[in-house]
């Protein structure tokens, strides 16, 4: 099982929508996979969208799931947690995993799905109490960050991606911890500069502002407990314009967002599946009106009709020649992993 978390500290990155489309399309070239998505993020976009949409009642669907007793989610998982939150109780994963194609027939059938839910935000402060006990004989912080990876070990999948939240939040850390690879999105702004910068500090403890941080950080704490950090497997530059000539200030950006990776895969190889910049990045165009109705529909940019469609009670158009090049964008994604 090979886990990725899709994850960068800075919203407005389209770590959602890029999930949601790869994902997709991942599962249709490869049927024979078992693919499970965990929503990390309390605002639970991914799971609504994978469940149907704005038109289609995925947020009728969501509250369906969470209304489940058990809940049907990672909040219920989480609150089972809550009660037992240094060994695993007996349970069952299936109660909170849910097949999306049920309540979403553009879904492929091969995905699987453990719902986002906003009980997070409530949760996490009730994680980080537990995270700083001072139990004898137990590393509370660990036993804490494991919860993810407890539900994964009872279930078999070929494939996890984890929506995560653009935060480092107690959960946030959780997805990290259970995860082998780490997909980056940004943007061509210099925020997302400072992003991958930041990204790299929290997960990995590098280039701290003060020696004081380091015996606190998520990277001190894995290795203290021999435990693998994930690697950086893939840089998305999403969401770029469709004019980028050499001179302009979005390219500008980006060569300076190759000339930090270039000097960090230098300095730490370890935390990178690939060896050059240009393996390990990808240019992704802006999704327009077509990411727009794709994601209001709950379907993926493969199998989404052109022309004139519905949308909110009013027409719009999708251009042929426009859902084409999305598709091609997200092909590129999935040959990626």
């Amino acid at each position: 099982m090979i886990t990725y978390s899709i994850w960068n500290n800075k919203g407005g990155t389209g770590k959602t929508s890029l999930t949601y489309q790869t994902v997709c399309r991942f599962a249709d070239k490869n049927p024979e996979k078992k693919i499970l998505v965990v929503d990390l993020c309390p605002q639970a976009n991914l799971s609504e969208i994978l469940l149907g949409g704005q038109e289609n009642n995925g947020s009728k669907n969501l509250l369906i799931n969470q209304g489940e007793i058990p809940r049907s989610s990672i909040g219920g998982y989480f609150d089972l947690r809550l009660s037992a939150p240094f060994t695993p109780p007996d349970f069952s994963a299936k109660d909170y995993i849910t097949t999306p194609s049920k309540f979403n027939s553009a879904v492929p059938e091969n995905i699987d799905l453990v719902c986002g839910d906003p009980l997070l935000e409530l949760q996490a402060i009730a994680m980080n109490t537990l995270a700083n006990a001072d139990i004898p004989g137990v590393n509370a912080w660990l036993a804490v960050i494991d919860w993810l990876k407890d539900l994964l070990v009872l279930v078999e999948y070929d494939y996890v991606f984890i929506d995560t939240n653009p935060s480092f939040s107690m959960y946030t850390q959780i997805a990290l911890a259970a995860s082998d690879r780490v997909v980056l999105p940004v943007m061509a702004d210099d925020s997302s500069r400072r992003a991958i910068q930041n990204a790299f500090s929290l997960i990995y403890g590098l280039k701290l502002p003060s020696e004081v941080y380091a015996k606190y950080t998520f990277a001190k704490k894995l290795n203290d407990a021999k435990r693998v950090l994930p690697k950086v497997h893939l840089i998305i530059k999403n969401r770029l314009t469709q004019y980028m000539g050499t001179s302009s200030a979005y390219n500008a950006v980006l060569v300076g967002i190759n000339s930090d990776l270039k000097d960090l895969i230098k300095h730490y190889p370890q935390y990178f599946t690939f060896k050059t910049p240009q393996e390990g990045t990808l240019d992704v165009r802006d999704f327009g009106t077509t990411g727009v109705v794709a994601f209001a529909r709950g379907c993926p940019f493969y199998n989404m009709p052109t022309g004139k469609l519905s949308l909110a009670g009013q027409r719009v158009q999708v251009k042929k020649e426009a859902r084409n090049e999305m598709v091609e964008a997200i092909d590129q994604i999935v040959a990626a992993l």
